[in-house]
């Protein structure tokens, strides 16, 4: 009866020297230490195929696998073989599936996708698509493979866009996970859309009250429109000025002259007429500068700047620019006085990508810093300021048809999905 090999100890195992030729040491149920002439000590392990052929495996290199790790190995490998698997195949295919899997992440496959399916879509298209997955998806679950990828991670990451308030980028993300998820599938790299699971979980988009028109290629139509209506004076200005400033209906219409600085280029809100009940500025871009030089001509001399038709005593009507936009041919579905907030909301975060806590200020909206206090009306007004200018830059530019517009926020997507609105 053969003698059994005595296990070894990690003193042996540190201390074994080199000699001129390789040489082992016996471990036993086939695991042993070689030892070459250079020094390098390998763990292997000898046993028999079900052919009756001996085969090995190589567990690793001493000391980076101690005597430790190398005898789990060799329990592991003893398992398959009492399973009636060869060890060195298993192997080999788990070493060809982590190879798949580190060339089959979320990013290379959603990369392939859009290259795929780029003939089907606009150029336009395809650089937004890829912006919302290199900003919001890739720094997230782009190095994992695809085909580990669960619902729970996809609504980690969709959770992140639902917190900074773009929901209606999360509902896009979604889509688009779903089909890069469905493009997995197909060439066999996943076994299903993982998409399908999140029915319900996401913010639902707001509905009622503020419809309002976030796509690019409509908000020009909108300014055209709103540029050759003919109606009331004060009307027409309150129109021209509500995208600009995108605040609420009852405060544009509300607004005073001895609210107005020229000489800064601010708008001041009291706090009385804010939702939050905190004052507010509206730095004023030299388009709204110059809608508000024009409409003091009009009723400068009074309270109001958007005076009431019928006294100047009162400011105008809730109804007036709901009314106006009626006579465009704009429904309630359409657009509402509200709608300006939401167009500026979704725009400025999804296409111009301004910085989210800058719009959020902007908006009014309960902003709050890392300890939990809420910041000043001041707080970053250098930084609003330049952001509004770029904004009605924007604007003027879809107007005249001189900016570039993407289709990203329509194509590839249900027609009917909801617009985003904003509160």
């Amino acid at each position: 009866m053969p003698k059994l090999a005595k296990p070894l100890t990690d003193i042996q195992v540190k201390t074994a020297k080199p000699r001129d030729k390789t040489y082992t040491l016996a471990d036993g149920g086939g695991m042993y230490l070689e030892i070459a002439p250079t020094g390098s000590k390998i763990w292997r392990m000898s046993y028999r195929q079900a052919n009756g052929k001996t085969n090995r495996l190589t567990f690793g290199a001493y000391p980076t696998v101690g005597i430790i790790d190398a005898r789990a190995k060799r329990a592991e490998a003893r398992k398959i073989l009492t399973e009636g698997n060869d060890p060195g195949q298993v192997k080999r295919e788990n070493q060809q599936a982590q190879s798949i899997a580190a060339s089959s992440t979320f990013e290379i496959v959603a990369r392939q996708w859009l290259d795929k399916t780029g003939a089907s879509r606009k150029a336009s298209t395809g650089k937004s698509v890829l912006a919302l997955l290199q900003n919001d998806l890739f720094p997230f679950i782009g190095n994992r493979p695809v085909s580990a990828i669960g619902p729970r991670d996809v609504l980690a990451v969709l959770r992140r866009m639902e917190t900074r308030g773009a929901i209606t980028t999360a509902h896009r993300a979604k889509l688009i996970c779903g089909q890069v998820f469905r493009f997995a599938v197909a060439i066999g790299l996943a076994e299903r859309d993982v998409t399908p699971d999140l029915k319900g979980a996401l913010a639902a988009l707001p509905k009622g009250n503020y419809a309002a028109i976030v796509e690019p290629k409509e908000v020009a139509k909108l300014l055209r429109a709103i540029d050759t209506y003919i109606g009331y004076p004060y009307t027409m200005a309150a129109l021209k000025l509500a995208p600009l400033v995108f605040v609420r209906p009852g405060e544009l219409r509300s607004a005073e002259w001895a609210e107005i600085d020229f000489d800064k280029a601010e708008w001041n809100i009291p706090a009385s007429k804010m939702k939050m009940k905190r004052g507010h500025i509206v730095p004023l871009s030299r388009q709204a500068v110059a809608i508000l030089r024009s409409l003091q001509e009009l009723s400068g001399h009074g309270k109001y700047v958007f005076p009431s038709a019928r006294t100047v005593t009162r400011c105008m009507s809730d109804a007036t620019i709901i009314g106006a936009l009626r006579n465009m041919g704009y429904t309630t579905d359409d657009m509402t006085g509200h709608g300006f907030r939401a167009m500026a909301r979704t725009i400025m975060d999804e296409i111009l990508e301004e910085r989210v806590e800058l719009i959020e200020h902007q908006m009014a909206h309960a902003v709050k810093d890392p300890n939990g206090n809420a910041y000043n009306r001041t707080k970053h007004l250098r930084q609003r300021r330049a952001m509004m200018q770029r904004w009605a830059d924007y604007l003027d530019r879809l107007k005249d048809g001189t900016e570039f517009i993407s289709e990203a926020m329509s194509e590839d997507f249900p027609e009917d999905m909801p617009l985003a609105q904003a509160a």
